[in-house]
């Protein structure tokens, strides 16, 4: 079958990173998700809080290249010199569309943000699966408001000691300022101390559709810094002009955060949340607008979660997937604009990037595009030496 897709296809840019170079694993299970339509998207009786924490599970063994959790953590943690006990473990969430307009802590709301069954799945593999103890876990939005039945329904029994730092709680570390590769105009941004005392980083990214075009793992970092405006700080940093361009070659502050030693050289595994997925961030989940007519979806929910140690690669097979959905693409202005994928571009060559920008790392990982929407296969895929591979699970 012929390529489908509307972005341009090319050769695979950069290189494979992580124990599996390049791996993506997606785990995918339809009785993960009961939401009926009917309330609240976000509420946990709407999804099987066990067949949620298996896809964690199988997604983090894939990755890891290993046969069950335990393992894969193992693995994973390799990549980085391994995990000693009393390290820090800091999770990014994508609380977005929580506290989005006010200081409510309810989180009753139809907009999307992190899911709480597949956050409380992350902390019960970490703590189960990895033996990291729950209170060397902090869970993070600084721009966002976490909502307190969340708070409650992961801080009890076993991972009781987890802390959640959200913008009412954020501590700027000021001797850890952003530097810009590029030509940023705007006040001074800083790192939270949450994440530069962490040892290690989680990026657990929302699967869903931006008035930007795209939020993945690379726009998940616009919730991981600290500047006088904790409502808007990517605005008033200057950020989202760069993030809004109709074209490839232009600068991208996110692959500034990918490769920032303090931000994307710690973080150990990137996720997206794709149990349920929004069309853009500021418009309500749907049942309707949640249905996708893609395969393997044919007309069910996304129902998945995808895992990789590669940046670039995950944010590239979330492109491919949030560029060829009618029920995205019908609802989001992500046709016809080659942008959508500029920061990848970027990303992948970071010593040598269309924008004419140095990044100042030589390697971050991999972008590509499947060869159609319907087989889904990657270079590694179809037995290449370099490229993405996206291992589906169940």
């Amino acid at each position: 079958m012929a390529y489908d897709g509307i972005l341009a296809q090319h050769e695979p840019l950069g290189k494979g990173a992580g124990v599996m170079p390049g791996r993506v694993a997606w785990a995918h299970d339809p009785k993960a998700v009961l939401w009926g339509g009917n309330g609240y998207w976000w509420e946990p009786t709407g999804y099987d809080e066990e067949r949620v924490l298996s896809l964690v599970r199988s997604a983090v063994a894939s990755v890891g290249g290993a046969a069950d959790a335990t393992a894969g953590w193992q693995a994973i943690w390799s990549v980085h010199g391994g995990y000693a006990p009393g390290q820090r473990i800091a999770i990014k969430c994508n609380m977005n569309g929580s506290g989005a307009f006010d200081d409510s802590a309810t989180g009753e709301t139809n907009l999307s943000y992190t899911n709480p069954v597949l956050l409380k799945a992350l902390l019960r593999s970490l703590v189960e699966d990895a033996s990291v103890p729950a209170e060397s876990i902090t869970v993070f939005d600084v721009s966002r408001i976490f909502p307190v039945y969340l708070v409650e329904m992961c801080t009890q029994g076993e991972l009781a000691g987890i802390r959640f730092v959200g913008r009412n709680e954020v501590e700027a570390d000021t001797e850890a300022a952003v530097s810009w590769s590029g030509d940023v105009r705007g006040p001074g941004c800083y790192l939270p101390t949450c994440l530069t005392q962490a040892d290690h980083l989680i990026n657990l990214a929302s699967l869903k559709g931006h008035s930007y075009g795209v939020t993945l793992c690379g726009k998940n970092h616009f919730g991981s810094f600290y500047n006088g405006d904790t409502f808007r700080p990517p605005q008033t940093g200057g950020l989202h002009r760069f993030v809004s361009s109709p074209a490839i070659g232009r600068y991208s502050p996110l692959v500034d955060f990918m490769a920032d030693p303090r931000v994307g050289g710690k973080t150990v595994l990137y996720l997206l949340d794709a149990l349920v997925c929004a069309t853009s961030e500021g418009v309500d989940v749907t049942r309707e607008a949640a249905l996708w007519e893609q395969g393997p979806f044919n007309g069910g929910y996304t129902a998945s979660v995808f895992a990789s140690q590669d940046p670039v690669a995950i944010d590239s097979v979330g492109v491919d997937l949030l560029t060829n959905e009618p029920a995205v693409t019908s609802r989001n202005a992500v046709v016809g604009c080659a942008g959508v994928e500029g920061y990848l571009h970027e990303a992948a060559q970071p010593l040598a990037a269309p924008s004419g920008v140095n990044y100042g790392v030589e390697n971050l990982g991999v972008h590509e595009h499947w060869d159609n929407a319907r087989d889904k296969r990657y270079s590694r895929n179809r037995g290449r030496g370099e490229g993405i591979e996206l291992v589906c699970l169940g």
